[in-house]
């Protein structure tokens, strides 16, 4: 007898001995038989898949309430998804608060210094929402659709009872089936590990993607000078507050440049109390509002000076042939 007739009898010795407890086990529901106990390792599958489906269900419900917080919204995926329909298209929380960010900004102006600022956090908000929206996309595809086949799927070839009973050669081979699916619960535990990975890699894109954007903006927001006069041109003496680096963040940005706020505030004051010019850096991109202003491309180096009664907000900028009046929160004086 070679190997494959030895497990063709075995296999049909094993589905034979299923049907027999099978009809059994049918027999005895309806009060025609002495009860006896199933074996020892058909109950252990069976309590093994329960558990499994308890669980995967739970972990289902618990990852769609991480991934979309709210209740309402949920529920009106839920009825698109019966529907066989496409839920419509809307702005998350980040995209939303970013959106209202840039607006806000765009309303008191770019060209002021919290305008700018506004519209720069409304952007990296944006950002936000669009990682969690691919996270969310990633995480439905590959870990949470896996999981649903199963419990759609799998288990419930598992628990079905009706089909088993249609005719005898049906039921021989759904018990086979049943038996090899119940068989396969560890290579499901193992599938679904598998997608527990992908998973945790879609948060570590997700969160490294937040981190970023966090880290540029917080870069972005702390070049800004901190004695940040009122947007409406009227000189202040109460500098704003500068902003602080998250302990978190402090080894990441400990090697990004920083500007002394008594350096700065003492060059353009040395600046406006002499006859001479100096040379400037230009931070941000700035669109003049008028004739009598330069405009500003980020990164390009003017010659800036002061001249008598000028505004104290502003400086006056060379760009070979051409000049005008430009804001000093713009600018970054160099040595």
């Amino acid at each position: 007898m070679n190997i494959m007739d030895f497990n063709v009898k075995k296999l049909a010795a094993d589905a034979g001995t299923f049907l027999s407890r099978a009809v059994q086990f049918t027999e005895e529901k309806l009060g025609q038989a002495e009860k006896t106990e199933l074996d020892a390792h058909l109950e252990n599958l069976l309590s093994k898949a329960e558990c499994t489906k308890l669980w995967t269900e739970k972990i289902m419900k618990q990852t769609e309430v991480l991934l979309q917080p709210n209740p309402n919204a949920r529920i009106e995926e839920f009825v698109y998804e019966k529907l066989d329909r496409k839920a419509p298209s809307r702005m998350n929380n980040p995209e939303l608060l970013g959106q209202y960010m840039i607006d806000a900004g765009n309303e008191f102006g770019p060209g002021t210094a919290y305008g700018n600022a506004l519209i720069k956090c409304g952007e990296t908000q944006k950002r936000i929402g669009t990682a969690d929206r691919e996270l969310i996309q990633t995480s439905a595809i590959n870990f949470l659709t896996p999981l649903r086949n199963f419990i759609e799927g799998d288990y419930k070839t598992i628990t079905s009872e009706q089909e088993v009973r249609i005719t005898q050669s049906e039921f021989d081979r759904q018990a086979e089936i049943t038996r090899l699916l119940l068989e396969g619960i560890s290579s499901t535990h193992a599938h679904h590990l598998r997608c527990l990975n992908d998973f945790v890699e879609a948060q570590m894109t997700y969160y490294a993607q937040c981190y970023q954007y966090m880290l540029d903006l917080q870069k972005q927001l702390g070049s800004f000078p901190s004695t940040f006069l009122s947007n409406n041109n009227q000189s202040s003496s109460t500098p704003v507050q500068s902003v602080s680096t998250p302990s978190v963040l402090a080894s990441a940005s400990a090697s990004l440049p920083s500007v002394s706020n008594s350096i700065i505030t003492s060059g353009i004051s040395e600046l406006k109390s002499s006859s001479g010019s100096r040379k400037a850096r230009v931070l941000y991109d700035y669109d003049a509002a008028n004739s009598s202003e330069l405009s500003l491309l980020a990164d390009e180096v003017i010659t800036v000076y002061s001249i008598p009664g000028m505004d104290s907000d502003w400086l006056m900028g060379e760009r070979g042939n051409q000049k005008g009046k430009v804001p000093i929160t713009y600018l970054e004086l160099l040595n």
